[in-house]
């Protein structure tokens, strides 16, 4: 397995992204490879001050950065030596089997549509998390933040895309699926969502929970895969965050809010594309990167992308 890492992507990189891989190693088999992509200087001195040895890494230089407040078709098309064109190239080759960055999120996104695209079948690619719960499982919540408006037809895919996710990552059998609505009855909602729901109660491929409604979100007995457009799903995605840095400032200490940490995910992968990507958030420090290697890591041995491919 080789597991290409964007060196030059995100607030605190190059030196936090080295960091992240170096101390995702102790976490790698003997047969899988991190393949650092960015400037060679930089990642050699953060190497030699870490005392690592950088046989340990496959290096590949690149002279180019798309920085984060960067537009990203224009610098994607422009800057053909960043991190993250090589990355993307390699990935199409196939000379990597998965990329992750930290860095811009829309050119991440403009490279998967450019180079290894969209799987034929999918109206929109979708950004999956996981959304922990107080039984001590995770959930699937998708999209969270890529699509903010989604027709009918899309939020069913999502719930195709989001049941994939969860039996191959997460190895649930037949994973139930929900619809996050502002109530349990198939009444309420907007007109794309109560569409939604008659689309996903006559699927005979989906597992279909039902409505969820927001106060069962973390709870247990929440569906297996949460389905949402962008818009919803970010949101949610923020609150968590913002309740973990409220118990935080509190001093409250408990197993479950650390679950809310963006750092022990570390990355979301893009669903619905030809390849195995994981983003990472632009504030990402060492812990975070290192579980968006490790993220990354499982996507790839998931084989999600060509599950994916198979089953739409």
């Amino acid at each position: 397995m080789r597991i290409g890492v964007d060196v030059m992507g995100g607030d605190f990189a190059p030196e936090a992204v080295v960091e992240g891989a170096v101390d995702a190693l102790a976490h790698l088999n003997p047969d899988e490879k991190i393949i650092l992509i960015g400037d060679r200087e930089a990642i050699l001195r953060k190497l030699e001050e870490l005392g690592t040895d950088p046989a340990s890494f496959e290096i590949i230089p690149s002279t180019q950065v798309i920085k984060m407040a960067e537009h990203p078709a224009k610098a994607f098309s422009q800057k053909q030596d960043s991190s993250i064109a090589i990355g993307y190239r390699m990935l199409k080759k196939r000379e990597i089997d998965g990329f992750c960055s930290a860095g811009n999120t829309g050119a991440m996104l403009v490279g998967a549509s450019h180079t290894v695209n969209v799987v034929p079948g999918v109206f929109r690619p979708a950004l999956a998390t996981l959304l922990p719960c107080v039984d001590g499982r995770d959930s699937i919540i998708l999209d969270v933040g890529l699509n903010p408006d989604c027709k009918p037809d899309v939020l069913l895919q999502y719930g195709i895309l989001g049941s994939i996710y969860a039996k191959s990552v997460l190895g649930i059998e037949n994973p139930t699926v929900g619809l996050l609505n502002i109530g349990e009855e198939e009444t309420k909602g907007t007109p794309s969502v109560k569409a939604a729901y008659e689309l996903m109660k006559d699927h005979p491929g989906l597992n279909f929970a039902g409505n969820v409604e927001g106060n069962a979100l973390f709870l247990e007995g929440i569906s297996d895969v949460v389905v949402c457009d962008g818009f919803v799903g970010n949101i949610v995605l923020k609150q968590a965050e913002a309740f973990y840095h409220v118990c935080k400032k509190r001093n409250i200490t408990d197993k479950f809010v650390e679950r809310l940490n963006f750092e022990n995910v570390g990355g979301t992968p893009v669903v619905g594309i030809n390849a195995n990507v994981v983003i990472g958030h632009g504030i990402s420090k060492r812990k975070a990167i290192m579980n968006m290697i490790l993220t990354t890591r499982s996507v790839i041995a998931g084989n999600l992308a060509q599950k994916i491919i198979e089953s739409i």
